[in-house]
């Protein structure tokens, strides 16, 4: 109460107050203990102000006190521990002990990226990374050498954070002056991590999925190697017989006449394996269990009566083999469908359990999902490999669109909830792996920061005319980073 009239002129967060403001206000020195304050503590409330409340208290203070009440010493002291605790916590960034693997990206997430770092993650942590830029233009400078060395480095560290990249096409070629059309760096990274690839959508209160029977987040689990993504293509352009030809070690010869032409067409030839299958397999059961879901998977067999038929296989032989009795013991299930049945019984759903699909089919319908939960910014990415090692990125593109916008000067509303949550989990990760409770702290409170601004009804503008009950309030890209450092400052206080 003595400090009330100060605290008006130099507002504070309550928290370096609250000891003061509670003196009991019936207490026979409050007049002396109000001149004291005003009189030494404007001094200090002034430095706290301007230098980020990082004061030094002094023995003077006690004593110099006009009365030695046990008011004013319990105040100090409650006082100064308080200072004490917020200054380490201001001072004191989180340490890391093993660096995370940086890969920086192109375009509007690229932006973002320098964003995130420099408002939610430098004031707060000793950022510790091994940094490859897989921008499109050092990936084509180093022939996309920098590509697999970051994947390696991945494999290396166990937990790696990654932006959104392009993969480019004929336009991104002229636009670039590329020397090749380099293949997709996800694809790249995927195929040398292996492993799987897990969605699932960032959900809020506010927005409710386009599918009104949705009760509960989706989660697509998608297979990350081979198929379209390590295709190799053929351009015909004159008639002529395409072939697939197999040759063993053994000197088995296996061939197949894939189509004869009578005139110009294109050849594609894919390929995966028996060993990745299956730990896309071991992946999906496991995170069943860990989850406590049920699990389905999808591909069109009736069709592909040897490529897919032969992931149906493995699936049945892992889950009767290793899988069966767990799963009976959670009472969750396991079953098997074609993907265009699996798309129907998901529409009529209500959600909650994850849904496995080959490379392609799960790329697709991960987009479909996080655009009928919110947002395609609103959906999270982290590639796990069989033998632990992860990978956390967004789950949407560059967005370019904007990138050409902010090149203009003009004024951007993007969300970069996606791209925040690959570093708040990629640092979860790193904690618990290093047994660092208080990086894993970090990015939980990270998130947490993330939720408390939408729920405040501030977002970005692909959000705003979905909220409900909120009354939003539509802010460009920077403003929405900087109303989440000030709901994380106050949660790390």
């Amino acid at each position: 109460r003595g400090l009330g009239d100060v605290y008006k002129r130099q507002p504070l967060p309550s928290r370096h107050l609250s000891a003061a403001v509670t003196a009991p206000p019936r207490c026979r020195h409050n007049t002396l203990l109000q001149r004291y304050f005003q009189k030494n503590g404007i001094v200090f409330l002034r430095l706290c102000t301007r230098q980020r409340h990082l004061i030094t208290f002094s023995d003077k203070h006690a004593q110099h006190c006009p009365t030695q009440c046990c008011t004013f010493q319990i105040l100090f002291v409650i006082l100064q521990a308080n200072y004490q605790k917020n200054k380490r916590k201001l001072m004191e960034k989180i340490q890391m002990t093993t660096p995370l693997v940086e890969m920086d990206g192109d375009e509007m997430t690229r932006i973002l990226w320098k964003m995130i770092k420099d408002e939610l993650i430098l004031p707060f942590v000793d950022l510790k990374t091994e940094y490859y830029d897989l921008g499109l233009p050092y990936r084509d400078q180093t022939n996309d050498q920098v590509t697999i060395d970051s994947a390696e480095a991945a494999k290396k560290y166990g937990v790696a954070v990654k932006c959104a990249t392009i993969t480019p096409n004929a336009q991104r070629m002229d636009e670039y002056k590329l020397h090749k059309l380099w293949k997709s760096p996800n694809g790249t990274i995927r195929s040398i991590m292996d492993g799987t690839v897990f969605r699932a959508p960032i959900t809020i209160p506010s927005i409710h999925p386009c599918v009104k029977n949705w009760e509960k987040p989706i989660t697509i689990a998608r297979h990350a190697y081979g198929d379209v993504y390590k295709s190799v293509e053929i351009r015909a352009d004159e008639p002529g017989v395409a072939k697939v030809v197999f040759e063993g070690k053994s000197g088995k010869k296996q061939e197949v006449e894939i189509h004869n032409f009578d005139g110009a067409g294109v050849i594609q030839g894919m390929h995966n394996t028996d060993k990745s299958i299956r730990s896309f397999a071991h992946s999906c059961f496991k995170f069943a269990i860990d989850t406590k879901q049920d699990l389905w998977f999808a591909t069109k067999d009736t069709i592909s009566k040897t490529y897919d038929a032969q992931f149906r296989k493995i699936f049945e032989e892992v889950y009767e083999s290793d899988y069966k009795e767990k799963f009976a013991e959670l009472g969750i299930e396991y079953f098997y469908t074609l993907i265009d049945d699996a798309v129907a019984r998901v529409i009529r759903s209500k959600g909650g359990f994850i849904w496995a699909c080959k490379n392609y089919d799960g790329d697709v319908m991960s987009d479909m999902l996080s655009t009928a939960f919110g947002s395609l910014a609103m959906m999270t990415s982290v590639l796990v490999s069989p033998d632990g090692k992860y990978e956390y990125e967004a789950a949407h593109g560059t967005v370019t669109r904007h990138y050409y916008r902010y090149l203009k000067g003009e004024d951007t509303s993007t969300n970069p909830m996606a791209t925040i949550f690959a570093w708040s989990g990629a640092l979860r990760k790193r904690g618990e792996l290093d047994g660092n409770k208080a990086l894993q702290q970090f990015g939980d409170q990270l998130e947490a920061a993330c939720f408390d601004t939408l729920n405040d009804g501030i977002a970005t503008k692909d959000l705003v005319n979905l909220m409900e009950g909120v009354e939003a309030k539509a802010v460009n890209s920077a403003g929405f980073i900087a109303a989440i450092r000030e709901r994380l400052e106050k949660r790390l206080a």
